[in-house]
This record gives C-alpha cells, sequence and structure tokens, in this order.
C-alpha cells in the first residue's frame, strides 16, 4: 500500500515517542505474534516492533512478511527496530 508523502513524514514524526510494543525473539514470526500484531495495529494504528536477529537482509525479510500477513505498511525501518502502520476502520 503507497502512503501519501505528507502522511509518511507525520506518521514518522509521531513514531519518535513510540516505545516498541511487539518483540520478535528466536522463535521468529508465529501465529501467536501475528495475532497480537494485529491486535495492537487495530488498537494503535502506528507502532514500532522489535526484531532480534544480526542480518540486515533477514530483517527486512521478516519486516515484509509482518507487513503482508497483517496488510500493514512499514514506515520505516532502522537497526533492530521497525515502525508499522496499519489505518483502523
Amino acid at each position: 500500500m503507497t502512503l501519501p508523502t505528507q502522511l509518511v513524514r507525520e506518521l514518522k514524526t509521531r513514531c519518535h515517542a513510540l516505545k516498541p510494543v511487539v518483540r520478535l525473539g528466536k522463535h521468529g514470526i508465529t501465529d501467536a505474534v501475528i495475532k497480537e500484531l494485529d491486535l495492537a495495529l487495530a488498537h494503535h494504528e502506528l507502532l514500532k516492533i522489535k526484531i532480534s536477529g544480526e542480518d540486515r537482509a533477514e530483517r527486512k525479510l521478516v519486516v515484509g512478511q509482518l507487513c503482508e500477513r497483517t496488510n500493514a505498511t512499514c514506515i520505516q525501518q532502522t537497526g533492530n527496530t521497525a515502525v508499522l502502520y496499519r489505518q483502523s476502520d
């Protein structure tokens, strides 16, 4: 999903004050993680997640899979932290 540039800027500004809501550990993406992420996105719309892992490409792949499975958009990814957005209904 492509978001307007102005909205992306606003969301990046809002995300600085956020604390990570979801943390992905050594077990990776599980159904329970997807369920919790889905609930968190429904409640917050914008949230930070922490991803463990040393490989940058692997973290990027994980974020892509999370976005795909939750219909969210990655606003930004810096190191082990990613910011996801999904407009609530």
